[in-house]
């Protein structure tokens, strides 16, 4: 009856124990099982009968006759008790070897010990009960009162005991059961995680099978599907060899890492036509703006005839840039073709990504020039729309900033300040005969950026209110 030794079931049959007499041991287990297995009516019928009953057996009345029943109910419930207590010690082991199966932690240790140890005292109660019921034959004929009073006293006895172990074992179910919840959850999840690994391995294999009968190859998705094959090989082996928890983990990552394959084979169709759009587009943008850097020059040759050197002196090497860039970019474009046809799809996709990068920085640097030509045009046209736009910008900061108040922030008047007179040394510079426009351009974006960020501050300081 316990996790270390066979203790005597009344329920099973088994070889006499060589440490008592085999014939009255053998008869305690035969009227033990008859007497728990017969239901109550028949067991008072069979009481009855053996009372009433002609043979052999000679019935002294009184109180022997009294002593004996009593003694025999109690060797009845002590019975009852030792079956009960071997049901629940069964049941319970179970529970720990479920524990067992997927739990390494403290605490189940701790339950395997204390089963151990319980299981012990199951044995020491135990046979305490099967010594009882050996040393009394409560059959025989000149069974004497204070013989059967011995063996009644001695069976109440062990009863309790086996009682006292049994609500003591049940205590012990009671405070594993958070464990062993947890670990049927786990073991509930083995079996439908493993199939899920197994379908999601079958889906990867069929989706590359496809795409290679498309004429695609996916050489690198072949491979990552093949390391795979090991770990279905463990997850075929079983957690009985690995351990539940290694191989829910398994189970998991084969299973995800399976479906990422699949994914990947599915799109690969999309993905080879994708790239291909990507090299036609960034081919013939690639074309114009080659075009486009051609016409940089004669801006800057207007550029160099109308304004100050200030004006146009950084976007001096934007023709010889923009040419390098396009060049670059070709050279890029027939890498990626290259890794295309011989279906090395990351290449392929990295390398147009530079290309793109490459004709983004020269389309910026092209527009700049021409920009520039149409900005410095309209300033040296007409520089009061960018100072009244300016003005305005510092106004609207000012009557915010005083909204509320008698007197403004200083945090936020300073700034509001310098930005006026910022404005006024710009409006300046444009006084003489060859004024600086692009100076005065970038002094009034600077003179908004400052403005803006004071409005900024003073409406976080309000908690986002005017």
């Amino acid at each position: 009856m316990t996790a270390t030794t066979t203790t005597r079931n009344p329920r099973q049959s088994s070889a006499p124990d060589p440490r008592r007499p085999a014939a009255s041991f053998g008869r305690a287990l035969k009227d033990t099982l008859t007497l728990v297995a017969l239901p109550l009516p028949l067991l008072t019928a069979t009481l009855t009968g053996a009372f009433n009953a002609g043979g052999t057996r000679r019935w002294f009345g009184g109180r022997a006759e009294s002593q004996r029943a009593q003694a025999q109910a109690a060797k009845d419930d002590a019975a009852a008790a030792f079956y009960e207590l071997d049901t629940a010690q069964r049941d319970l082991r179970i529970s720990i070897e479920t524990i067992t199966a997927v739990d390494d932690s403290p605490a189940a240790r701790r339950a395997v010990e204390d089963f151990a140890g319980l299981g012990r005292r199951i044995d020491e109660v135990s046979g305490q009960y099967i010594t009882a019921v050996d040393a009394h034959d409560l059959d025989r004929d000149d069974l004497e009162a204070s013989a059967a009073s011995r063996a009644h006293a001695q069976l109440t006895q062990a009863k309790q005991q086996l009682t006292q172990v049994k609500q003591d074992l049940d205590r012990f179910a009671q405070g594993i059961g958070p464990l062993l919840g947890k670990a049927e959850t786990q073991l509930a999840r083995l079996a439908p995680s493993v199939e899920r690994a197994r379908q999601a391995l079958l889906a990867a294999t069929t989706a590359l099978d496809s795409v290679r009968q498309a004429g695609l190859k996916a050489d690198d998705l072949a491979a990552r599907l093949a390391a795979l094959g090991p770990e279905l090989t463990k997850l075929n082996q079983g957690a009985g060899q690995h351990g539940v928890p290694e191989t829910l983990e398994r189970a998991e990552r084969v299973a995800r890492d399976a479906e990422t394959v699949r994914a990947e084979a599915e799109r690969l169709p999309e993905r080879a036509a994708e790239i291909d759009r990507r090299l036609v587009s960034l081919r013939t943008r690639a074309q114009a703006l080659q075009t486009r850097a051609g016409q940089v020059e004669p801006v800057l040759s207007e550029l160099r005839r109308r304004f100050t050197a200030a004006c146009w002196q950084d976007l001096q090497t934007v023709p010889d840039t923009a040419e390098e860039n396009v060049r670059q970019a070709e050279s890029k474009l027939a890498e990626a073709r290259v890794a295309r046809e011989a279906q090395r799809w990351p290449d392929a996709t990295a390398l147009l990504s530079t290309v793109r990068a490459l004709l983004n920085s020269t389309d910026e640097s092209v527009s700049a020039a021409s920009d520039r030509l149409q900005r410095l045009n309209a300033v040296a046209k007409d520089p009061r729309a960018e100072i009244d736009r300016t003005r305005f910008a510092i106004r609207d900061a000012q009557r915010l900033a005083m909204a509320g108040r008698s007197t403004p922030d200083p945090r936020h008047a300073r700034p509001l300040d310098d930005s006026v007179a910022r404005l006024d040394r710009a409006v300046a510079g444009l006084e003489g005969r060859h004024p600086d426009y692009w100076h005065f351009l970038t002094e009034t974006e600077g003179v908004r950026r400052t403005v803006a960020r004071v409005v900024t501050q003073i409406r976080e300081d309000r908690g986002g209110g005017v």
